[in-house]
């Protein structure tokens, strides 16, 4: 427990901007954002360029930069890294599909391994635009999509995150995954 009030102590004062607030953060959030950046690659085709170490960097660096944020606690922080590190590898997918219409990828390298990997950029950027859409349908439905496939937060934590209850993100996860499958099969 004293960790998580530690936590929220820095986050606070990262927000307010004190000085050193920074250095003391990053020991307590690494192992935990290192752990959600895992099992979002787990997700990605296999020879993926992005390692887990750059994904927490990139998005320790674009949450840092974010001084408008009212860091409430621990779960919000981590909801946020997972949501960020969601913006960091769609962005990945977004770069990579414009280099491959742009020819800028050697056709050489376009093998049924390539082929298999760019399908899977491809798919993450319309999971991605899928789950904005569903968000104006159902904003809960979203995140929970967002924090259980894009986090990889169980439905404990995803029900902690949102102030529901496990049942409730049960459903709604069933809800959200037909939903997303109608989406993505019907162009």
């Amino acid at each position: 427990m004293e960790l998580r009030s530690s936590l929220t102590d820095q986050l606070t004062a990262c927000r307010d901007g004190g000085p050193d607030a920074l250095e003391k953060l990053v020991p307590l959030v690494y192992d935990e954002l290192r752990a959600i950046a895992h099992r979002q690659l787990r997700r990605e085709r296999g020879d993926h360029t992005l390692s887990t170490t750059g994904l927490v960097h990139e998005a320790y660096l674009r949450l840092i930069d974010q001084r408008r944020v009212d860091w409430r606690d621990r779960s919000h922080f981590f909801a946020l890294s997972a949501r960020v590190m969601r913006r960091v590898l769609v962005d990945y997918s977004r770069r990579r599909g414009a280099k491959k219409r742009d020819g800028a990828m050697d056709s050489t390298w376009l093998d049924d391994a390539m082929f298999a990997a760019d399908t899977q950029a491809d798919l993450i950027v319309a999971l991605d635009d899928a789950v904005t859409q569903l968000a104006l349908l159902d904003e809960r439905q979203a995140k929970v999509v967002e924090y259980r496939f894009f986090g990889g937060f169980t439905e404990e934590e995803t029900a902690e995150l949102l102030g529901i209850s496990s049942r409730t993100v049960r459903n709604d996860w069933v809800k959200a995954k037909g939903w997303l499958y109608q989406e993505l099969r019907d162009p």
